[in-house]
């Protein structure tokens, strides 16, 4: 039985899974869907109720019937990468993206994570709803291009930031939008013009990222300056991350949010105040996990190849 792990040819993080599961004797495909056409191959045939699918990759032949598990890591958009077109064509990449992951999704091998599963986790407002229902600690959120109902909002909750509903900006390559706070008397006529996300200011004494792999939760924590606002940035030149214990109510919302959607995977980031509270941010459903692990020993690595290399579903 082989792990089929989907991802870019550069990827350290899979590296490090790759080789812990050659330790453990498991056979590994590893393919970026963008080499679909070209690079990778595939056939599926549908016939009688019968299903027989193959790929193919570098002169390696897998029956998708013989899947232990896939790992959906960070895969490059189907036919990006076809050797025959000087340019991505919207059209190959949505035949080849419908080919690939359609007839992967008839295998019965348990999925990290599924691609629906994913596509709805990556919905910022439906993580917010999810957190709330799962008993997370949750900033009081506003999403709106209403201005007057902006402006009620930040009479309510003085102090806010305001974030990216995506997270990312559309550039070559995709621009990380940094959480900002939001100025005194601010002018919320903009908002009208695309749907503005306002939350909350947690004033934190502590980042946490908790990253859970199955039924395992590995939590680290970072200081935080006075005022630093988004953890991505400007963090304290000396702040290293540590293990931490979570407390038993956020273990359980972990398990309960995990279960609500469907994940295998998720790296939750949370807020920590000067009371102990986690205040809920968000959930990558593909998070890295790689510095978490180098800073602090944590398994996280050997978590993920256990996960993936055990047998049935």
């Amino acid at each position: 039985m082989t792990v089929l792990i989907l991802t870019v040819p550069e990827d350290v993080t899979a590296d490090l899974v790759v080789a812990a599961l050659h330790e453990r004797a498991v056979p590994v495909v590893r393919l970026d869907p963008a080499g679909l056409p070209g690079e990778v191959s595939m056939s599926a045939e549908y016939v009688r109720g019968d299903v027989h699918g193959f790929l193919s990759v570098q002169e390696r032949l897998v029956s998708m019937s013989s899947l232990r598990s896939v790992w959906v890591r960070r895969p490059g958009a189907p036919g990006a990468g076809a050797a025959h077109r000087s340019e991505q064509s919207e059209w190959l990449t949505a035949e080849a993206e419908r080919a690939l992951y359609g007839a992967l999704r008839c295998v019965s091998a348990p999925w990290m994570n599924h691609p629906a599963a994913a596509e709805q986790a990556r919905y910022k407002p439906w993580q917010l709803y999810t957190a709330h229902r799962a008993g997370f600690a949750v900033p009081a959120t506003l999403i709106t291009t209403f201005p007057q109902t902006a402006r009620e909002f930040a009479e309510q909750h003085p102090e806010l930031v305001v974030k990216s509903v995506s997270g990312t900006h559309p550039g070559k390559p995709p621009m990380v939008l940094p959480t900002t706070v939001v100025p005194p008397d601010p002018d919320f006529s903009s908002v009208s013009a695309g749907p503005t996300l306002l939350q909350e200011y947690v004033r934190k004494s502590a980042d946490i990222r908790l990253t859970c792999v199955g039924a395992r939760q590995f939590a680290a924590g970072k200081k935080a300056g006075p005022d630093q606002v988004d953890g991505r940035f400007g963090s304290p030149e000396d702040a290293q991350w540590y293990p931490v214990e979570p407390p038993a109510r956020i273990t359980r919302a972990v398990r309960d949010y995990m279960d609500r959607a469907g994940l295998a995977y998720g790296a939750f980031d949370f807020a920590e105040d000067g009371d102990g509270t986690w205040w809920f941010l968000e959930c990558n459903q593909s998070g890295q996990f790689g510095f978490v692990e180098l800073a602090t020993g944590q398994p996280i690595t050997a978590a993920i190849a256990d996960w993936l290399a055990r047998d049935g579903s």
